[in-house]
């Protein structure tokens, strides 16, 4: 089922049919470096990796993470969507695609639109977004849809700082 749709893009909930992809995003050297180390190990590790983040997600807060589909290939690409961590007062946007699909415009496109639901679909004021200080191209990417740099935070005593980026949004 789609959630929301971009021009080449269609969102749709995740289920454990996709643990295959899973393992495969998760294991990227990019995602690793980037986003952090899900010990994601194997095909049951996904499945519980997407029972545990996406789909408990959707049940508790009404949204989560979002399958990312090519309307023209049907190709899983990545991932974007709302997360409520413990942490964070508001809610936060995340995304990550493979590799072959960056530097053309889908994960701007797919985190755009996730932004403007948050506001149109969950009455939501404003969104978060956290991010590695070295991810360059992960700042670019906010920035260019209204995302302004607000503080450093650490998700756990023991975690690195990440730069804290803000978007106000557009109340019902």
């Amino acid at each position: 089922m789609t959630m929301l749709e971009t021009e080449r893009l269609s969102l749709r909930k995740f289920s454990t049919t996709d643990a295959e992809f899973i393992f495969k995003l998760l294991n990227e050297p990019s995602f690793i470096q980037n986003i952090g180390d899900r010990g994601v190990r194997s095909a049951p590790d996904a499945e519980g990796y997407l029972e545990r983040g996406p789909l408990a997600s959707y049940a508790k807060n009404g949204f989560g993470l979002l399958a990312v589909v090519s309307k023209e290939t049907g190709e899983m690409m990545g991932m974007c969507g709302l997360i409520k961590r413990e942490a964070l007062d508001d809610v936060d946007i995340g995304y990550a695609f493979l590799p072959q699909f960056w530097s053309r415009g889908f994960a701007v496109e797919a985190a755009r639109r996730v932004a403007d639901s948050a506001s149109e679909n969950f009455g939501l004021a404003r969104i978060v977004a956290i991010v590695h200080p070295a991810n360059t191209a992960s700042i670019r990417l906010l920035e260019r849809i209204g995302f302004t740099y607000e503080k450093m935070v650490r998700l756990t005593a023991d975690d690195i700082e990440l730069k804290l980026f803000a978007r106000r949004l557009k109340a019902d």
